[in-house]
């Protein structure tokens, strides 16, 4: 008798595959599952509602202290609801209505004023906006902006992107020669570093490691050209989940540029011009460089199996006061 003069409660309510919310007042749960059910077309039998926020079912009592406007999910027998993170997952899910969310975001954005929810914006739109399934020059320009016309495809500049950064390391083998005083000392050097540009050509400059089109155990991305941040040189992962998908549009592949390919060694872990170069030095030291290991120094050099791809924000440029081991800078024939 005294539901009958149970007060209204007016609250928002959805389906599961809607984002249209529907205003419905009620003095029940049971009454609120028969209008929601009629409302948004789902069986009643077996039917539940859920908060929209963190899920959570509601039963008679916890109806009766929902405060108005309420925001809940309708759900069918079969379905459930784990709170908003739904709808987040639906929207990373979605491909048929990228263009419906770039337009609302542009539109969002160009009315926001707070910092904060400008940048949030502006990281949605930059991640919309991926066209990393297209590899020709013809297919997105915008993308090749700057670009030598030489390129045609996505994946021959990111393989040409690679052997820049290789390069540029083997400059630095080349250039410490000058730091060398002893003239037969230096000449050995030399005659290192051309062995090792020799074995650098003959690999292409290990550009395989930025080309999608590569196979995945030569490649650092995936086929779709999504890189992940392997961590700094003291850590075994990515603890930020930093990645980055150069492949998708221009913005991103200028970024990309900020990433750093970091030396290490799987134990201990090795940087070039504080400890390779001045080991392979030393080693020269004692032996002819015939006697070299030249694939170990070549390894730690250029190759994945010292190198590390990580974001600026974990690129480290302190000391990491580690040595090369002793044991494999020598060939097997020529060790005491």
């Amino acid at each position: 008798m005294f539901g009958l003069f149970r007060k209204n409660k007016l609250v928002k309510i959805r389906s599961l595959n809607e984002t249209t919310k529907h205003g419905v007042a009620a003095t029940s749960l049971k009454e609120l599952l028969k209008k929601g059910s009629k409302l948004l077309q789902v069986p009643l039998v077996g039917s539940h509602i859920c908060l929209y926020e963190d899920g959570t079912e509601l039963s008679e009592d916890y109806f009766r202290s929902l405060p108005d406007h309420a925001e809940l999910v309708l759900l069918a027998m079969d379905e459930s609801w784990s709170g908003f993170v739904c709808d987040i997952g639906r929207l990373l899910d979605t491909d048929r209505n990228s263009d419906l969310l770039i337009d609302a975001a542009k539109g969002l954005l160009t009315d926001e004023r707070s910092p904060k929810r400008r940048k949030l914006l502006g990281e949605l739109l930059l991640h919309l906006k991926d066209s990393s399934e297209t590899e020709n020059r013809e297919d997105d320009e915008d993308w090749f902006q700057g670009i030598d016309v030489r390129f045609k495809t996505k994946s021959a500049y990111m393989k040409y992107n690679c052997e820049s950064r290789i390069r540029g390391y083997m400059k630095e083998v080349d250039s410490y020669a000058q730091t060398i005083q002893k003239p037969k000392l230096k000449a050995e050097y030399k005659k290192t570093a051309e062995s090792l540009v020799m074995q650098l050509k003959s690999d292409k400059y290990n550009g395989c490691y930025f080309n999608r089109t590569e196979k995945e155990l030569n490649r650092l991305c995936t086929k779709d050209g999504w890189f992940s941040c392997q961590g700094a040189f003291d850590q075994d992962e990515c603890i930020s989940l930093h990645s980055i998908n150069p492949y998708g549009n221009r913005e991103s592949r200028i970024v990309f540029s900020t990433w750093n390919l970091d030396h290490r060694n799987l134990c201990p872990r090795i940087e070039k011009k504080r400890t390779v170069i001045p080991a392979l030095v030393e080693a020269l030291q004692n032996r002819k460089s015939r006697n070299i290991n030249l694939d170990y120094f070549y390894k730690l050099l250029f190759t994945r199996e010292n190198l590390k791809l990580v974001h600026i924000v974990c690129h480290k440029k302190s000391a990491h006061d580690l040595l090369c081991d002793k044991r494999n800078m020598y060939k097997w024939g020529k060790r005491k």
